[in-house]
């Protein structure tokens, strides 16, 4: 059996914007006011950079068939063209819309875009969204632990701050189970398609996750403070224990545990989509 590979999630899953915990289930008004609440959502992930972190998702597609032990250039000229496809920034954005539409209520939406559109609020969604995007020729990570490193020669206090604002985002180690629910789910749609030639038991694969769920945790952990620290590398300490302040407010964490809810589900439901047209397109050898 071919063993999970969580490196190929644990850059994605350690962001802070994305690394949240679900509780929230409010609906919203039906009939001719859920327009006018679209146009609302529809700036909410604009002002937010909710867009950004979901356009993300698409920067994962390469990674992907290291979980199954392959990698993109098996599948030849399609690979991106497919990849291109199933990740479909718009399509990502209007799944995020429909779940969001249904559960994110008028007051918790109101409390999350009053807060990122001032000032400190858009800059904080500047420098996010670019290390979202950042290339594949940036190295995030090493840059991220460099810096950590610095923080703990001198003992300054911003590594401990920096933790702090992966804790506030993620109390519930959802990030954990989210990264390992997504393998799975990856692992068995390319398995059922046949992407693999030997079968995948989910029961095993999940008794395996178990085993590595400790180990995925303090990757997670450190990759996590390393993308903080790359992340936030020109915010200032004051800005940062303003922004944990915001993030500890409930509205705040019932808006975060929403999106990370969605940001794992549509990750899912692609990654799934994508097992499906890798088996459609073959990779013209035995796997």
């Amino acid at each position: 059996m071919i063993a999970a590979r969580p490196d190929a999630l644990v850059r994605q899953a350690a962001s802070p914007v994305l690394m949240l915990a679900l509780a929230l289930v409010l609906a919203l008004a039906a009939g001719g006011a859920r327009a006018a609440e679209r146009d609302r959502l529809v700036a909410f992930l604009d002002v937010t950079g909710f867009d950004v972190a979901l356009d993300s998702i698409a920067l994962s597609a390469e990674q992907a068939p290291e979980m199954l032990g392959l990698s993109a250039s098996d599948f030849g000229d399609q690979w991106s063209r497919m990849a291109e496809d199933v990740f479909d920034t718009g399509e990502m954005r209007q799944m995020a819309l429909d779940i969001l539409e249904e559960t994110l209520s008028d007051e918790d939406l109101a409390h999350a875009a009053g807060f990122y559109a001032s000032p400190l609020g858009q800059r904080l969604v500047e420098v996010e969204n670019a290390s979202h995007m950042a290339g594949e020729d940036v190295d995030k990570n090493a840059i991220g632990e460099e810096l950590i490193a610095r923080m703990v020669e001198r003992g300054s206090e911003r590594a401990g701050l920096l933790s702090d604002l992966n804790a506030a985002v993620d109390s519930g180690d959802v990030a954990v189970r989210a990264v390992q629910e997504l393998q799975v789910r990856f692992m068995m749609a390319a398995s059922n398609a046949g992407v693999m030639e030997r079968r995948i038991d989910e029961e095993r694969l999940r008794a395996l996750m178990r085993e590595n769920r400790d180990s995925l945790r303090l990757d997670l952990k450190r990759s996590g403070l390393a993308a903080a620290a790359y992340t936030y590398r020109d915010i200032s300490d004051e800005d940062l224990r303003d922004y944990l302040d915001a993030l500890r407010d409930p509205r705040m964490q019932r808006v975060y545990e929403l999106m990370n809810a969605v940001q794992w589900e549509i990750t899912a439901d692609r990654y799934e989509a994508l097992a499906k047209r890798m088996a459609e397109v073959g990779t013209g050898q035995e796997l």
